[in-house]
């Protein structure tokens, strides 16, 4: 059975700015003609499935900016799609606006529930729907603007090195990263996104405290190597969730001390593999963990350090360590020993 429809308002009922993509999502294709009329002819770009698996495909490749979704469809209802399309974080972001002939209070509240937006109750008026199209896309388009405008800032600080994530206060879930993000906690930390690496985790809830207080918070750096990878708590980005903390902003930079590496070699006439050795004595290693590190015995470490020694002209791994940072401070200041 058709709903009667009120004639289609004008082209000029909704001013718009670009196209914007609606998807009808009803089983009844006599329901969804007038409606579609009605918003091609205000300027919508409309698409059309006519059952629910259709609907969460057409969403998934197509992304509309609205989903205009009839509730009550044999199969798939528009309910259980409602929810598998908020549960997809590539479709959570689009409005729903269920289209019902109920008007039972439970199944109104069930649309919402299920990740409804709004609805309207049939027999469909095509300027109310547009109306109510108007307000949830205004809003869309605002929290798009400044995700996409976020993620562009955040996304900048990669080119001078400068790595972001953000995590979530409640349950410690990473929620964004940028590229050069995503490669240093591969590298350092061996996790992948949604995953926050536990050393950063616990690191993040041990000073939550001094930054709600707008302090300072001690730095994180994680040594892989000669290269150092650096946490750094910025701020809070989101927010509290029934009592609960908000996301939080984390800024990441990675430096490498294989320019020291060089330095100690150029300085004493040293292989790179002496360097090496070298580098993790002024770290303060000893023998077996500069062999874990390197890939070599605690005896063939010793035997490159009694080399190092001749070298330097000195006896004991203390005078070879002092001679190396005095020479590493020289040539590069910033060195931490």
């Amino acid at each position: 059975m058709a709903y009667p429809v009120e004639p289609p308002p004008t082209a000029t009922a909704l001013p718009l700015t670009d196209a914007l993509v609606v998807l009808i999502v009803d089983d009844v294709p006599d329901n969804v003609a007038p409606l579609h009329d009605a918003l091609d002819d205000a300027g919508y770009t409309v698409l059309v499935a006519l059952d629910g698996e259709s609907a969460i495909r057409r969403a998934t490749q197509a992304l509309p900016d609205v989903v205009l979704l009839d509730a009550v469809m044999p199969g798939l209802d528009g309910f259980e799609v409602a929810r598998r399309l908020k549960a997809q974080p590539a479709t959570a972001h689009i409005p729903i606006i269920f289209m019902t002939g109920l008007t039972e209070t439970e199944h109104l509240v069930a649309a919402l529930d299920a990740g409804g937006a709004d609805y309207v109750t049939k027999p469909i008026k095509p300027r109310e729907v547009m109306a109510r199209m108007g307000v949830h896309l205004r809003t869309a388009r605002h929290a798009r603007q400044g995700a996409v405008e976020r993620s562009q800032a955040r996304n900048a600080l990669d080119a001078f090195g400068y790595a972001t994530i953000t995590v979530r206060e409640r349950d410690g879930r990473l929620m964004w990263q940028t590229p050069l993000a995503r490669d240093l906690l591969r590298h350092h930390c061996g996790t992948e996104a949604p995953t926050t690496p536990p050393v950063v985790l616990q690191w993040l809830r041990r000073h939550l405290s001094e930054a709600l207080e707008q302090r300072e918070p001690p730095r994180l750096a994680l040594e892989n190597g000669p290269r150092r990878l650096t946490f750094r708590l910025h701020q809070r980005v989101g927010d509290e969730v029934n009592g609960e903390g908000g996301d939080w902003l984390i800024v990441m930079q990675e430096t490498s001390d294989g320019s020291v590496l060089s330095a100690l070699a150029g300085a004493f006439g040293l292989t790179a593999r002496e360097a090496e050795v070298l580098y993790w004595v002024v770290k303060g290693k000893i023998n077996r963990d500069i062999g874990d590190i390197l890939g070599a015995s605690p005896a063939t470490v010793k035997k490159h350090l009694e080399r190092i020694h001749a070298k330097l002209g000195v006896e004991t791994r203390t005078a070879a360590a002092a001679m190396a940072i005095n020479r590493i401070r020289q040539l590069h200041p910033q060195f931490e020993g």
